[in-house]
């Protein structure tokens, strides 16, 4: 049997003709059988300005889910904190802990749209015909310039910050979020900052990433646990990973590196429906990336009826051949391989279906394949 712990990452999809309101009771009912099937964690993943994309704010998914559950960690994947103070998040999650003592996980996001800062230098994995040597699918590296600079990106930017603010460096930021938790926040006049609630949290703090740059380094850097986002961008899992254990300090937290790697995934009881249930990730995932922001989730036939063009389907490569689609035994099978080729400690995967009854059997023919291993 399988020791290596399973996550439920949610974005909280609207399906295509609902609505924010269901989506939300959805994810609340999720989170409930996820309990019941024995995965470790539910985390929520936080977005702005996206018509098919209800998780605007995880604390408050993480409160409604809370009292909704009752041994499941709860966390954050990851807190968007380009346009947020270290104060208001310790406060804001100290407050959680407060009712819900010992249960959450606090995932730290660089975000904002700002560079990645300088790459953590490490040896190259040997890629072969796009795959590792235990078969895992590395693509080439999906070009995000256009999506950092489009003036869409700007907007989100402008909207969810005051006028003239000023993201803080984010190591920065990170380094000020543990001494608030900590009760050793000192300004540079010598000034003592106490959260209350906050200080003395029974929070376990994660930084998640997506390259080899500033998130990793820090995570490494300050000894804390690490979730790396193949799901979001496969080509450079392995550098990620990579750069967060290269630069490692043991911390009172942690005396060894903690990896948990992310994965998209579709289970169905047979692989043609499996596929026809993935068939929306394609335009979902073009909608984002051509800057429309994310579409309701798309039914089969919404989707099989969708023009594709070259281009399109060069926007989605990278997402679509690193989706795991097919059987229970078929996922978790690919889920193996990322775990051994990335030596996680923890998976973390996340489903998107239309409709609601294949997404949490979908989950729970997971689980109960991964119980078996």
């Amino acid at each position: 049997m399988t020791d290596t712990p399973l996550t439920v990452l949610d974005l909280v999809p609207i399906a295509s003709g609902s609505t924010a309101s269901t989506a939300i009771a959805n994810s609340i009912e999720m989170t409930r059988r996820a309990e019941e099937a024995g995965y470790a964690r539910y985390w929520y993943a936080e977005h702005h300005l996206n018509p098919g994309i209800a998780g605007t704010s995880p604390a408050v998914l993480l409160a409604l889910t809370a009292s909704a559950t009752s041994t499941i960690r709860l966390g954050t994947a990851a807190v968007q904190m380009g346009h947020r103070t270290a104060l208001s998040t310790v406060e804001e999650f100290g407050l959680l802990d407060a009712v819900h003592p010992g249960r959450f996980d606090l995932g730290l996001g660089r975000s904002g749209g700002k560079p990645p800062g300088a790459l953590v230098q490490t040896a190259p994995r040997p890629i072969i015909n796009g795959r590792t040597d235990n078969g895992l699918p590395i693509p080439a590296p999906f070009d995000w310039s256009a999506l950092l600079e489009s003036p869409r990106v700007a907007l989100t930017q402008r909207l969810l910050q005051l006028p003239g603010a000023v993201p803080q460096d984010y190591a920065d930021q990170v380094g000020d979020v543990l001494a608030l938790l900590a009760g050793e926040f000192v300004d540079e006049n010598g000034l003592q900052a106490h959260a209350v609630p906050g200080e003395g949290a029974d929070l376990q703090v994660w930084i998640l990433g997506s390259s080899a740059g500033s998130s990793a380094r820090v995570a490494g850097e300050h000894g804390l646990r690490f979730g790396a986002n193949y799901h979001v961008s496969p080509a450079t899992v392995l550098e990620a990973v990579d750069a967060y254990r290269s630069t490692f300090i043991a911390s009172d937290e942690l005396e060894d590196p903690y990896v948990s790697v992310s994965a998209d995934v579709v289970v169905a009881p047979t692989h043609a429906d499996a596929v026809e249930l993935a068939g929306g990730y394609a335009p979902w995932v073009r909608s984002i990336r051509s800057l429309e922001g994310a579409i309701e989730f798309p039914t089969p036939e919404q989707a099989h009826a969708f023009a594709w063009t070259d281009a399109d389907t060069a926007l989605v490569a990278d997402r679509v051949e690193t989706q795991f689609v097919g059987t229970p035994p078929e996922v978790a099978d690919h889920l193996e391989r990322l775990r051994d080729a990335t030596a996680a400690d923890e998976l973390i995967v996340t489903t998107m279906t239309h409709d609601h009854r294949d997404r949490l059997r979908s989950y729970q023919l997971l689980a109960d394949e991964w119980a078996r291993r």
